[in-house]
């Protein structure tokens, strides 16, 4: 069975995207930070009748990821990739700390670029396989108080743009999402969005993504419909 990654899979829309991947007849390895979290989307894709396991993976850390993949490459058919994994602070740029800069950025463009840099040599040896690159609408266009998250999406759509003329014409896909916020615990220690009720669940939003994951480019807004 071939075997789909996704970082951040302990919850919200990595979470909701396992689940619904694993009823497409693809195995889940789940990978985060939150082993506890990982366990619990086991658990539920094994109850929905799907297949999974779970990692507990630092997507930070260079030698970790390399060590991590090495494994994965050796026991899976790894098929595919779901960079989701990202943080956010949010306020006035002059308030950022050092510390906030460096999570952002080491989590959501760093670890972006480990991973894939770490698994698409598999994809290419066997001339076929998927990566999607869950980026949010920050990098579409600029936004009050959000510099910094902008900054990050922005280089991971770059990333994805580049990443797709260079593989154009082969079997392995690359795929770009930018989706505005979602009704999830990301707001829960940010005051920035007042009303996140008003957003889009991330079930879904990863009913979108599935319905169009053939697709280069997929824009998600954030507002219910």
């Amino acid at each position: 069975m071939k075997t789909i990654i996704v970082t951040g899979a302990g919850s919200g829309l990595g979470k909701e995207l396992a689940l619904l991947l694993s009823q497409q007849n693809y195995h889940l390895l789940l990978t985060g930070r939150n082993e506890s979290k990982l366990v619990n989307t086991k658990k539920e894709i094994e109850a929905a009748g799907g297949s999974a396991d779970f990692l507990q993976l630092d997507i930070r850390h260079a030698e970790e990821v390399s060590k991590r993949v090495d494994e994965m490459i050796g026991t899976y058919e790894i098929y595919g990739l779901v960079n989701n994994a990202g943080v956010g602070h949010f306020g006035p740029f002059p308030e950022f700390t050092e510390q906030e800069i460096t999570d952002i950025l080491s989590t959501n463009v760093l670890g972006t670029i480990l991973m894939t840099k770490n698994i698409l040599p598999r994809l290419i040896k066997q001339g076929e396989g998927k990566i999607i690159n869950i980026i949010s609408t920050a990098g579409l266009r600029g936004k009050v108080n959000e510099a910094v998250y902008v900054a990050s999406k922005f280089a991971v759509r770059g990333f994805t743009e580049s990443l797709q003329k260079e593989f154009e014409g082969s079997k392995i896909h690359f795929t770009a999402v930018y989706m505005g916020g979602m009704d999830t615990p990301f707001w829960n220690d940010s005051s920035h969005v007042k009303d996140p009720s008003r957003f889009r669940s991330p079930k879904e939003v990863a009913e979108i993504i599935i319905e169009q994951m053939d697709q280069d480019s997929i824009i998600i807004e954030s507002k219910k419909s």
